[in-house]
């Protein structure tokens, strides 16, 4: 998957929440924007003090009960590090656990994330589990997982490089990804180049119409506050027509 935008748009795209962005994408996607690019299941984002991460999907799967892989491919490990290597960032690793809906052992912890940030990744998507968050943390590499974990078990990358699904949404190799507490967006490759503006488009909006008439409401009576809220409404789906030819979420 081609990449396309500059590091310059993509610490503009991490300025902001992960809501935010999804209100610019659903303006400009010919997708399901109730459907498609998040995710539809609870996840938990263990490092919610980062704020929100944005890079490229690198894609593994593992199965920690199982102790077989470690066997059949004793060069995995290596083999997936050069893979790591050879992506460049800023990079997501989001991480398919089989073993779902059991937490037989965590993929993530202190060594783990310290060497896929040596190697550019900012942080991890897993539907299976994470430990050693303070160490983590530490490191600055934040991870968006179904839980926590004590052990380790069989952690191996099984395959790599691949479709994964997680938290119910696929993901694709090199696909850009945003993410905070609230959960992440897979975003179209399609859909990466306007993103940003009509993300920037869309807060504006907002500010200049119904969150400055709803916050401009001290002394007015309720019909007042009603009235001059329900042409706010108006004015923002015009905006939001003329802009993308779509009304917004009002």
């Amino acid at each position: 998957m081609e990449r396309k935008l500059t590091h310059a748009t993509l610490l503009g795209l991490k300025r902001w929440n992960t809501p935010t962005i999804y209100n610019g994408w659903e303006q400009i996607t010919q997708h399901n924007s109730a459907r498609d690019g998040f995710n539809l299941e609870p996840v938990n984002d263990y490092m919610p003090q980062m704020g929100p991460m944005v890079g490229y999907a690198v894609t593994v799967v593992i199965e920690p009960g199982n102790p077989d892989h470690p066997r059949s491919n004793p060069e995995g490990w290596a083999q997936y590090r050069e893979y790591m290597a050879s992506v460049p960032g800023p990079k997501i690793v989001v991480v398919q656990d089989l073993d779902k809906p059991i937490m037989y052992g965590a993929f993530w912890g202190e060594v783990n994330s310290n060497i896929h940030k040596s190697l550019g990744c900012v942080g991890t998507i897993t539907d299976g589990g994470i430990r050693d968050t303070d160490e983590m943390n530490n490191a600055g590499f934040k991870a968006l997982a179904r839980g926590l974990c004590v052990g380790h078990a069989h952690s191996f990358p099984v395959r790599w490089n691949c479709p994964v699904t997680v938290f119910g949404r696929q993901v694709l190799p090199g696909q850009l990804i945003h993410a905070d507490k609230h959960g992440f967006l897979a975003i179209p490759e399609e859909d990466q180049e306007q993103l940003l503006d009509a993300a920037m488009f869309m807060d504006a909006n907002e500010c200049n119409t119904m969150i400055q008439s709803a916050r401009s409401s001290w002394g007015k009576n309720a019909a007042s506050v009603l009235s001059e809220f329900n042409q706010a409404i108006k004015a923002f789906g015009i905006a939001s027509k003329e802009k993308f030819g779509k009304k917004g979420e009002f």
